[in-house]
């Protein structure tokens, strides 16, 4: 009988095991790219830290991640940006053309969502300006729990080499700007604020920004 009672109870076990594994079923992450708005080889970019080939990761993730920012507020150093508005961030529409993108002043500026609680964060994607081939500086993607990014502040990139935007020096590389926006994988990290940040581009000292997406749950 207990004998018998032990196999029911593996048997339990094992059923609510791969319950679990087919909740967390990984796919592939996909996005949703806006038209290119720039074709051939882009005009010569003058920078020392420059991935030259556009490579966008493979990221898998759990098959009930969703884009948790979606229509969320977004705040930013720049309380008064120069055109557009905020929440163009979060509205879905990535295309590049006037009317879709956000300008905010120069220097180091940041953007910064409430995620609404602490979700586990498995990919970000973010459009600066791609009408035009640049590359923006000292791109910082920190997730924190706080909204003063205080408490249990994370980097999940950082592509500025020599420590201009004061959060230290990264290890990314930076980017041309195109259509594919940049796909970041943050391998699950947790947090309930994520701040991106930049610091001027090679066509402008002015900071742009055109969508954000952050794949979590």
């Amino acid at each position: 009988m207990k004998h018998q009672l032990k196999i029911a109870s593996v048997v339990a076990l094992t059923a609510v095991f791969a319950g679990s594994a087919i909740a967390e079923e990984m796919h592939k992450l996909e996005l949703e790219l806006p038209k290119p708005l720039f074709a051939g080889t882009p005009k010569s970019i003058k920078t020392p830290n420059l991935e030259r080939k556009i490579v966008i990761p493979e990221i898998m993730v759990p098959a009930s991640t969703v884009n948790v920012v979606a229509e969320m507020e977004v705040t930013s150093s720049d309380d008064f940006p120069v055109i557009g508005e905020l929440e163009y961030l979060t509205d879905a529409d990535k295309d590049g053309a006037d009317g879709s993108y956000v300008e905010l002043g120069p220097g180091v500026q940041w953007v910064q969502i409430d995620l609404g609680g602490k979700k586990s964060i498995y990919a970000v994607a973010l459009w600066h300006y791609h009408a035009q081939a640049r590359a923006y500086r000292d791109v910082i993607i920190q997730v924190a729990d706080d909204a003063d990014f205080i408490e249990n502040v994370q980097t999940v990139f950082n592509n500025d080499h020599d420590n201009s935007a004061g959060l230290g020096v990264g290890k990314d590389k930076e980017y041309v700007e195109t259509n594919k926006g940049k796909l970041v994988d943050a391998k699950g990290v947790k947090g309930q604020f994520i701040r991106l940040y930049s610091n001027g581009s090679t066509g402008s000292d002015m900071n742009h920004y055109i969508e954000v997406e952050v794949f979590g749950k």
